[in-house]
């Protein structure tokens, strides 16, 4: 199961009780506007139909801006889905060019996630002095002194992309 799957099934869930909404809305517009209908002509059946009507326009701006607002969060996930895979293909381009072993891969990408050393060797199941060296190794092949400028040659990758666009 993709997990663009899983968000979409969570937010057709999410639909559910503003569609009850809807309908709780749409059944007190037929009941004023049926109201307004029964009624003798006057005030209180104009004030039913305009209170019905009310209602119904209430109901379709919602609809409107609920519609709009998937459109939006659906395109945010897509171009969500080609960040990351961009960010994907540049780690992978990167751990290329350096030549980096498929454990030191994997050190460096727990790196850029933020990890720390032990808890890189905990997920890995190795020492710390282990996951010291492989990333003493990364470091040197990808020329930075720590994980903080590791972390941000991608990010400058990234950030620089759009200035070059604009140019």
């Amino acid at each position: 199961m993709t997990s663009q799957s899983a968000m979409s099934r969570k937010a057709d869930r999410d639909l559910i009780p503003i569609a009850l909404v809807i309908a709780v809305q749409f059944i007190a517009v037929v009941y004023f506007l049926y109201d307004a209908v029964r009624e003798e002509a006057g005030v209180p059946a104009m004030l039913d139909l305009l209170v019905g009507l009310a209602l119904f326009a209430g109901i379709a701006f919602g609809a409107l801006a609920i519609q709009r607002l998937r459109a939006e969060a659906h395109r945010r996930e897509e171009v969500l889905a080609i960040a990351r895979g961009a960010l994907g293909e540049l780690m992978h381009k990167r751990f290329a060019e350096w030549k980096l072993s498929r454990g030191e891969a994997e050190v460096a990408l727990f790196a850029l996630k933020g990890c720390s050393i032990a808890e890189i060797a905990a997920m890995r199941g190795s020492s710390a002095g282990t996951v010291r060296s492989q990333l003493s190794q990364v470091y040197t092949k990808a020329e930075v002194t720590g994980q903080p400028m590791l972390m941000s040659l991608f990010l400058d990758d990234l950030l620089d992309e759009p200035a070059r666009m604009a140019d």
